[in-house]
């Protein structure tokens, strides 16, 4: 009866609906095997060195994979206030004023 239990993660995969979550699989360059990430050093916010190692225990290859930021391709909501600020900030007084006027709906 063990041998036929199902790990938690897999129970919840299940019980969510989840078969096959997105997880970022990298492959062996060498022989084309899947690779465990071993460890992730970031060397800032958008660059991460990835230390890989080979699951074919015949190739045995070790790697480091960098995992970078590329671009963003839908703006994220979160940011949108720091925009609108950076934005009023660089406005003269009275182009601040206007803008407060038509937010409000009395500008002419």
């Amino acid at each position: 009866m063990t041998a036929n239990k199902l790990k938690s993660s897999q129970l919840l995969a299940l019980a969510c609906g989840v078969v096959n979550m997105r997880i970022f699989k990298i492959n062996c360059p060498e022989c084309n095997a899947p690779a465990i990430i071993r460890k992730t050093e970031w060397k800032n916010k958008q660059l991460a060195d990835l230390y890989c190692a080979c699951s074919e225990v015949e190739c045995g290859h070790t790697f480091v994979f960098n995992a970078t930021y590329s671009h963003t391709l839908s703006p994220s909501g979160l940011t949108g206030n720091k925009l609108v600020k950076f934005l009023l900030e660089r406005l003269k007084p009275d182009e601040r004023q206007y803008a407060l006027d038509l937010l409000q709906g009395q500008a002419r």
